[in-house]
């Protein structure tokens, strides 16, 4: 092939590749359903009123959309091998919150605004709930038409390296600045005891806790995770201040008061320790102002992974199914 039409192939394929997210407006239901963010805001208020944990679950669940098959509602499929059975999926909430958001929306614009620009919406909506920062969510995802649990493997893991985070954001196009500041919507986030419990007990050969734990955060936190307990119980991943959208979070990380391994590895790590120390030292009040304007953007920038267009999509009528 000639180096011209090399070239001419080659700036198709790229422009192929972002016209899904270049199709992404704050003003895309302007004319065809305007009523659409408020209802979503509405709907999101009431429930948040008569459960405050809603909120950490919304976001939880927009980042747990967007990591698999892209930000398209598949996570929102109800069935016995869909998306959402994954044990990678296990405890996700919020579901219902979509589902009557969704229900509202189509009783006053049928088939106009897709699932997936519900739950970008809601998660948005919590965070400001939260006492975080606000944002215009860019709409004109489609809802995607496959939802399978083993898709959803490359989820990264409490587990995991920062090495291994760090390759699973980038293959999302993220990089390490948008990592540590995806994180940080653990500041509102809770988690069950069997996901860091080992850090409690014999997490070294010689049998003591995880050495990277604050000395006197160990205690507590086996008072809140008895090692033979079931595990279920819930604890604050901010246990500063839970139910607010600040940087205490990171302040937590710094001071070894991380409750996941994955967050404490943030420290642990040249690149990401710098971010994290950006944000705990940059106290102002209830939030840090550097946290509260880089958090949008990184959010803007994760809901546009994969986003779905033409024959590769469609509205749903109901989110839990395909149409």
């Amino acid at each position: 092939m000639e180096q011209p039409k090399v070239l001419c192939f080659l700036l198709v394929l790229i422009m192929l590749a972002n016209s899904a997210k270049s199709q992404l407006s704050i003003a895309y239901y302007a004319s065809s359903c305007p009523q659409a963010e408020g209802i979503v805001r509405s709907t999101v208020q009431s429930h948040f009123n008569s459960d405050p944990t809603i909120a950490p679950g919304l976001l939880r669940l927009h980042f747990h959309d967007c990591f698999v098959q892209g930000c398209d509602a598949s996570i929102l499929i109800s069935g016995t091998s869909s998306e959402r059975t994954a044990f990678t999926n296990v405890g996700l909430k919020g579901f219902d919150v979509i589902d009557d958001a969704k229900a509202q929306v189509e009783s006053v614009c049928p088939g106009v605004v897709s699932c997936a620009d519900i739950l970008a919406l809601a998660a948005r909506d919590s965070v400001d709930l939260t006492g975080g920062p606000n944002w215009g969510v860019p709409l004109g995802r489609l809802d995607g038409k496959r939802s399978s649990a083993s898709d959803a493997v490359n989820l990264p893991s409490p587990l995991e390296s920062i090495a291994v985070h760090r390759q699973k954001f980038a293959d999302k196009g993220l990089n390490d600045h948008d990592l540590v500041t995806l994180v940080g919507a653990h500041t509102i986030g809770q988690t069950d005891c069997r996901f860091f419990q080992y850090r409690l007990y014999n997490f070294t050969p010689t049998g003591n806790a995880d050495p990277s734990i604050n000395q006197p955060n160990i205690a507590q936190l086996q008072t809140l995770c008895p090692k033979n307990g079931n595990g279920l119980t819930k604890v604050a991943l901010d246990r500063d201040s839970r139910t607010k959208f600040d940087v205490n979070f990171f302040k937590n990380i710094r001071d070894g008061n991380a409750v996941l391994e994955s967050d404490q590895r943030l420290w642990g790590d040249d690149a990401t320790q710098a971010i994290v120390q950006n944000y705990a030292g940059n106290l102002r009040g209830l939030f840090g102002v550097r946290f509260n304007f880089d958090f949008p953007k990184a959010m803007v920038k994760m809901s546009g992974i994969g986003v779905k267009s033409g024959s590769d999509g469609e509205v749903r009528k109901m989110c839990s199914k395909f149409n």
